[in-house]
């Protein structure tokens, strides 16, 4: 029996009419030819053989088989969610939005079989998935619900150019995200974030809370909510026994280099500085439903969806994130 380790790491497909599928398997076939974490591709056989066959015949295409090694092939879960007729390189379809919400299933039920250590999404188009049918704003309210976890207390945690950021809130109107703000919601994402980064390798995290309004609020000046909700929360922590500091804003918060990771209070607050160092080439943890998963920080680039054109480095980083080797 294969110990966590060495179980492969679920990688789906995403939207199966943007970059997904192809990003996948180069990624795969990426680790296929070179060794490193081993990966099982989680959707469509048509689609993953149609990418196979593009940029990796030099490698077998076998199913997987839970337990069985084979290192130098690329290994696949079919999940039959899309149609040929709707596979259309390029198009936002509802029927791709439902195969990417398949594809996560599938891939959390091998991952709730011990099969997978744990599965990293390619890109998603919540416009096609909401056109399904199917309420969604990202993986971390989606993961919530099919794990039967409180949507408010999933979280998303970028990571890349050397930061760490978890979101308090994230993909809602301004306003409902602060009117939603309150110290137990800034405790849970710290909490959550504190746990991330012991999985993650960080033994002791060290915390920064980014106040909600400019200079944290300088004491009443610039507006009461770090008063009511930041500064209660992060006294609170520090009675837990959790190494928090600030709240302090933003912009000066980040120029520190002694802390481990950051607590944002809304998508823009944390998501400008991660895709500003670095790029397309971050990676998004949802945290807090108790399985390791990640996507990736760009979108599924349907103007280029097909052509052959879409760079992988993005999931090589994540893979490699989460099977514990940190990304160069």
């Amino acid at each position: 029996m294969m110990s966590s380790a060495e179980q492969p790491i679920a990688l789906t497909l995403g939207d199966p009419n943007g970059i997904g599928p192809e990003i996948a398997v180069k990624a795969a076939a990426e680790f296929a030819r070179h060794g490193g974490q081993r990966v099982v591709l989680v959707g469509d056989a048509s689609i993953i053989d149609h990418y196979h066959a593009q940029h990796a015949r030099d490698l077998a295409l076998v199913p997987f088989a839970a337990g069985a090694r084979r290192d130098t092939a690329i290994t696949f879960h079919d999940v039959p969610a899309l149609s040929k007729a709707n596979f259309r390189p390029g198009v936002v379809d509802a029927a791709a939005g439902r195969a990417t919400v398949a594809y996560l299933e599938a891939a959390l039920e091998l991952a709730r079989a011990g099969q997978v250590r744990a599965i990293v999404g390619c890109p998603h188009s919540e416009t096609a998935v909401n056109a399904a049918g199917i309420p969604f704003s990202g993986y971390p309210s989606l993961l919530a619900r099919l794990t039967g976890t409180p949507e408010d207390r999933v979280f998303l945690m970028l990571v890349g150019g050397g930061l760490r950021i978890l979101h308090a809130t994230l993909h809602e109107r301004l306003q409902s995200a602060l009117e939603r703000l309150t110290p137990d919601l800034v405790e849970a994402a710290a909490l959550t974030c504190a746990s991330a980064l012991q999985d993650l390798g960080v033994s002791h995290p060290r915390i920064g809370i980014f106040g909600i309004n400019p200079h944290a609020g300088e004491g009443g000046l610039f507006g009461d909510e770090d008063e009511r909700i930041t500064i209660p929360a992060v006294a609170q922590l520090q009675r837990a026994g959790l190494e928090v500091q600030g709240p302090v804003g933003a912009d000066v918060m980040l120029g520190r280099s002694d802390l481990d990771a950051f607590i944002a209070m809304y998508h823009d607050q944390g998501h400008i500085p991660v895709k500003l160092i670095a790029g397309r080439k971050a990676s998004a943890l949802s945290v807090g439903t108790g399985v390791v998963f990640s996507s990736v920080g760009h979108g599924a680039a349907f103007d280029i969806a097909g052509r052959g054109q879409a760079d992988p480095e993005a999931v090589l980083r994540t893979v490699k994130l989460l099977s514990g080797n940190r990304p160069s």
